[in-house]
């Protein structure tokens, strides 16, 4: 038995709908009625816009003749995925509908459209459940959302509070022009507490501009390169005051902003004006030290070289007492370069080496770990060392041309927060050693030296191979 494909679109239960080139209505099934609320007689033969009126340049009548001229100019099916368009209840009144709608080309015997097939859905039940279903995600996203801010924005207002309460000062520059965007509570005091928010450095500082720092943040934004400030001085006070020279130690750090672009630039820093005006006044006193010790040091050379003139008639005892002056006048002038601070100890045995054995100091190996010396510790070591290099010279491994001198060092933790700090000198290729008869002066001064100013115990070893010397030292961990 043949298909009968009218009576099977007639009564399928999908609304389908006919329409020729001229988009008029020529044929409709029963569920197309049911669905538009329509009769056979109302819209057979009526163009599809007059049955179902929507104002051109509506995006209803838009997207609907769109699609049926494109399938009827192509040959193509097209498909709407979804389109509103309103119906006319049979009361008059307009009644919002959803429609997903396939077109797909009917072809006469030469291949051409003649009529347009259009299988319509009314999605609009479906539509309304799916956007409940939206809506109470939307709800829920919304509500985590605003928890989220309310967490940002807790935050937010905590690092404001930091940012704000920091002791050191701090801004943020933006644009070509370094405006100022942020500035806490140290920056305000620092520049007199003058209003400067939103304006440019240039203008809300007019003094740092020729002292050049607008220039440096020029710099920092076209180079992308921090620069750090080290007790620089900047002339700076209140709008209309007397400037005042302060010294600040400060960074300008780049902002970078999305694609590596510099946005700005951050200032973080700390007056340190107190600190430098103390070191200064420090390394006066320091200096001032220096000089009296030296004029003291020259009135005890003076006292000497009168008062060994009739007792040391060869003047061996007094070379001797002179070169012990000039040990504790180099050990001084180290202390000083240092703003008496703790030296290192390869430092000072280096240069106590240096003053008494000259260019023979080449001789001597000095190896051991980076250990500091408290300043009264690294005078008494200095003339321990000087003894020690003196004696090499005259009568040990430095009397010769091939003798060698090695000094090392050890430093091992302790308990109490102490360090135990071991010192060895060792000699060899010099001539035969012979112990002395009796203890010189040297001796008594390296034991007795190191005892009192550093607690510590000496033992000189009169070894024919070479003298050796080991000194035991107790070191405080803050001073090492």
């Amino acid at each position: 038995m043949p298909i009968q494909f009218e009576a099977l679109c007639t009564l399928s239960p999908n609304p389908y709908v006919v329409v020729d080139r001229t988009m008029k209505i020529v044929w409709m099934n029963d569920a197309y009625l049911r669905a538009t609320m329509r009769t056979r007689d109302e819209i057979t033969g009526v163009p599809m816009f007059k049955a179902f009126p929507s104002a051109p340049g509506t995006e209803s009548y838009e997207m609907l003749k769109g699609s049926l001229e494109r399938v009827i100019a192509t040959g193509e099916p097209d498909e709407l995925a979804l389109i509103r368009y309103d119906i006319v209840n049979p009361d008059g009144t307009m009644e919002e509908r959803l429609w997903s709608a396939t077109h797909t080309p009917l072809l006469d015997d030469d291949g051409a459209v003649a009529f347009v097939l259009q299988h319509t859905v009314d999605v609009t039940e479906l539509q309304g459940l799916r956007r409940l279903r939206e809506e109470m995600s939307v709800v829920q996203r919304a509500s985590a959302v605003q928890a989220r801010n309310a967490d940002l924005l807790a935050e937010s207002e905590r690092l404001r509070r930091l940012f704000e309460q920091a002791p050191g000062f701090m801004a943020v520059l933006s644009g070509p022009l370094h405006h100022f965007q942020l500035a806490n509570a140290a920056y305000h005091r620092l520049i007199g507490g003058r209003d400067i928010i939103g304006k440019p450095v240039g203008e809300a500082l007019p003094e740092v501009v020729e002292q050049g720092f607008v220039a440096i943040l020029d710099h920092v934004r076209q180079s992308g390169e921090p620069y750090f400030g080290r007790g620089e001085p900047i002339l700076l006070g209140s709008e209309g005051a007397v400037l005042e020279k302060r010294f600040l130690d400060f960074i300008y750090q780049p902002i970078h902003g999305a694609g590596g672009s510099i946005s700005g630039v951050f200032v973080q820093g700390h007056d340190v004006t107190d600190e430098f005006l103390l070191m200064q006044r420090q390394e006066l006193l320091i200096n001032e030290l220096n000089h009296r010790v030296k004029n003291t040091l020259a009135i005890v050379q003076g006292l000497a070289a009168q008062s060994f003139r009739s007792v040391d008639p060869t003047g061996v005892a007094r070379a001797t007492f002179d070169a012990r002056l000039k040990t504790l006048a180099t050990a001084h002038d180290l202390l000083t370069d240092r703003n008496w601070e703790p030296t290192l100890l390869g430092e000072t045995v280096r240069m106590a080496i240096a003053a008494a054995a000259g260019s023979d100091a080449a001789r001597a190996e000095i190896s051991g770990p980076e250990v500091l010396l408290a300043p009264q510790n690294a005078v008494a070591l200095t003339m321990a060392v000087h003894e020690l290099s003196t004696n090499a010279i005259k009568y040990g491994a430095l009397s010769n041309d091939k003798g060698r001198v090695r000094v090392t060092w050890e430093q091992t933790p302790v308990a109490n927060g102490e360090s135990s700090l071991v010192i060895k000198w060792h000699e060899q290729g010099g001539p035969p050693v012979t112990p002395p008869t009796r203890k010189g002066f040297g001796t008594r001064l390296i034991e007795r030296g190191l005892t009192a100013e550093m607690g510590g115990r000496a033992e000189i070893d009169f070894h024919p191979e070479g003298l050796r010397c080991r000194i035991d030292l107790a070191l405080a961990q803050d001073a090492s």
